[in-house]
């Protein structure tokens, strides 16, 4: 496992390419894409391991997110972490004082950029049920079996962590509130230019979203197995296909 790469950002579509969202069935039909080098979750980069002065701390943030992501953040190894990086202790505790101030640097800049890259930022324009369609497929074609088995790293540490440790509850929290609000938002813009029915609760929807895409994401994770993500987005989809407004109600269609 290469700890040190610090992944590239996975392509985004711009509003011309989101237009028509072309061959939706296709998509999450097909198996994870092989020519695919780096994990599902490293398809995006924080915006401050992109800085050449930051190269040690970035070494070690995208080594801690890897550690935890598949050990779990109490049984995750400062020891592994630092072999796999060649960097010093001093240097490690020069940048996080402490394991805990790892952790919560993970969660601030890494999986929150993760949340954001792929969930939130393509929803700021286009029709929104398209958008949400489209990214559940992109990540229904994206994720290898490993990545499965892996689940998704805000959940692993909510289920995990928010128990027993306030400022990760906190973290957690948070980042599933932005990721509620993004959605919520991208509706009510859906509902203003007649993309999504005028008759659902954006808020409530959100929330009913993000739960449903967790939960897809932790049984498929406990069954190891790809199929059942696959089925879980294929009635997800058909959930915000119903949000469409009645052909004869959209105006912009």
């Amino acid at each position: 496992m290469d700890y040190k790469a610090i992944p590239t950002g996975m392509p985004v579509l711009s509003s011309r390419q989101r237009k028509l969202m072309p061959d939706h069935e296709s998509t999450l039909e097909a198996p994870a894409d092989k020519r695919q080098k780096k994990p599902f979750w490293r398809l995006w980069e924080c915006p401050l391991c992109r800085r050449p002065s930051e190269e040690t701390r970035a070494e070690l943030l995208n080594a801690a997110f890897e550690e935890i992501h598949r050990f779990g953040f109490q049984a995750a190894s400062i020891s592994r972490i630092l072999k796999h990086t060649g960097v010093t202790k001093g240097a490690l505790y020069h940048y996080f004082p402490s394991k805990k101030a790892l952790g919560y640097a993970v969660l601030d800049e890494i999986i929150r950029e993760q949340m954001l890259a792929f969930w939130i930022k393509p929803l700021e324009d286009g029709n929104p049920i398209d958008v949400l369609i489209h990214i559940i497929r992109e990540a229904g074609r994206q994720m290898t079996l490993d990545d499965i088995r892996l689940g998704c790293p805000l959940a692993n540490l909510s289920q995990e962590m928010s128990p027993v440790d306030e400022g990760f509850r906190e973290r957690v929290e948070t980042l599933y509130t932005e990721w509620r609000h993004g959605i919520a938002a991208a509706l009510r813009k859906g509902q203003a230019s007649q993309q999504v029915r005028a008759d659902i609760d954006p808020d409530a929807t959100a929330v009913m979203l993000v739960a449903s895409l967790e939960g897809c994401l932790a049984t498929a994770k406990n069954a190891q197995t790809r199929e059942l993500l696959l089925q879980c987005g294929r009635s997800l989809i058909q959930i915000l296909d119903s949000f469409r407004p009645p052909k004869g109600d959209n105006n912009n269609g």
